[in-house]
Parts: C-alpha cells; sequence; structure tokens
C-alpha cells in the first residue's frame, strides 16, 4: 500500500513537472512571437537611424543588422515592451556613432600618412607639431564642447541635427561651439600668425 502511494505521489510531481515546463515552453513561443511582431513593424527604423548617422547605405545595412541582432539578445530583459522602438532607436543610434567614429579614425589617419607623404621634411615637421598641439587642444576641451564642435564641424551636420543628436536646445549647442572654437583659437593661434609669436 505505501509503494503505491509513493508511486503515485511521483506521478503527481512528474505531472507538475511537466505543467511547468509546457507553461515555460508556452511562454517562450509567446515571446518569440511577440519579437516577430516587433521586428516586423520596426527592423526598416534600425536602418533609417543607422542610415542617417553613417550616409553610407552598406554600412547603415550592417549596423542595423547589429542593432537588430542586440535587440534580440537583449530582449528578454526589456521590462516595457511598449519602448521597444525607441530602445531599438538608441542601440542603433549608438552602434551607429561607434562605427563613424570608428570610420573617421581610419579616415583621419589615412588623411595623415597621404598628407605627410606629399610633404617635404620641413614641412612634415611643422605639420606633425601642428597635429599634435591641435589633437592636444581637441583633448582638452571639455566633453560636451568636444562632442558639439566633431559633430558639427567634422561631421558636417547642421545645428538643429547636432541639437537633436545631443537631446540639448540649439542655443546649448551654439554656447559650446563658440566656446570649443574660442578655445581652440586661443591655444593654435601660434600656427596661424606664426611671426607674432617669434
Amino acid at each position: 500500500m505505501q509503494e503505491w502511494v509513493l508511486t503515485e505521489s511521483g506521478g503527481e510531481f512528474e505531472a507538475a513537472g511537466l505543467r511547468q515546463e509546457r507553461a515555460r515552453a508556452e511562454a517562450l513561443a509567446a515571446g518569440q512571437r511577440e519579437w516577430e511582431s516587433l521586428l516586423a513593424e520596426n527592423a526598416p527604423l534600425a536602418f533609417r537611424v543607422a542610415q542617417g548617422v553613417l550616409r553610407n547605405k552598406a554600412d547603415a545595412e550592417d549596423i542595423a543588422q547589429e542593432a537588430l541582432l542586440r535587440a534580440h539578445r537583449r530582449f528578454e530583459g526589456l521590462r516595457e515592451r511598449a519602448r521597444f522602438r525607441a530602445w531599438l532607436v538608441r542601440i542603433s543610434f549608438r552602434m551607429a556613432l561607434d562605427r563613424l567614429r570608428a570610420i573617421k579614425r581610419r579616415q583621419a589617419r589615412e588623411a595623415q600618412w597621404v598628407l605627410e607623404k606629399s610633404l617635404n621634411e620641413a614641412q612634415r615637421d611643422d605639420t606633425a607639431e601642428f597635429q599634435r598641439q591641435f589633437d592636444r587642444a581637441m583633448e582638452e576641451l571639455p566633453e560636451k564642447q568636444r562632442l558639439a564642435l566633431f559633430l558639427a564641424a567634422i561631421e558636417g551636420h547642421t545645428l538643429e541635427e547636432v541639437a537633436l543628436l545631443l537631446a540639448v536646445p540649439i542655443g546649448t549647442v551654439k554656447s559650446r561651439l563658440f566656446f570649443a572654437r574660442k578655445t581652440l583659437a586661443e591655444k593654435l593661434r601660434c600656427f596661424v600668425h606664426p611671426t607674432a609669436s617669434r
């Protein structure tokens, strides 16, 4: 009689385990359906955000795919599914900015190499010194000013675009640009008027 009770009790335990597994499988399937629905609705947005930052279709496609993959990996941890669209935009935007910075660094290195090859030794020394001073002056700028200057002067974004990218008013962007340019001009004036310092 006791054996029958143990067997019966074990059967209930197995049934409870099966119900839990079924519930988990259903939850995973529901999560997958929700992901597919959100993906169908928002995947083009990831591409458009990346294209807006990078201005290159191939790079934007790469970033959009990487952003969607990252979003898929972290989807289960997203508490507010209603905010998926904004979340995906942030992921795409940050990844696109990272790629843009990498491209600009590579282009700057390539441009520097071409420039150095085209100059004679005296010019190369002056240019290298200017570049060092410029790099140092840029690094010494406060981060907010440096980013505003980078986006506006180097990337060629309009003031409105910079304001949107940084999520600040246009007046703040103008102020940051003014102080960044003023600081750079002061630190690099000996290269603009070399006779004034001699």
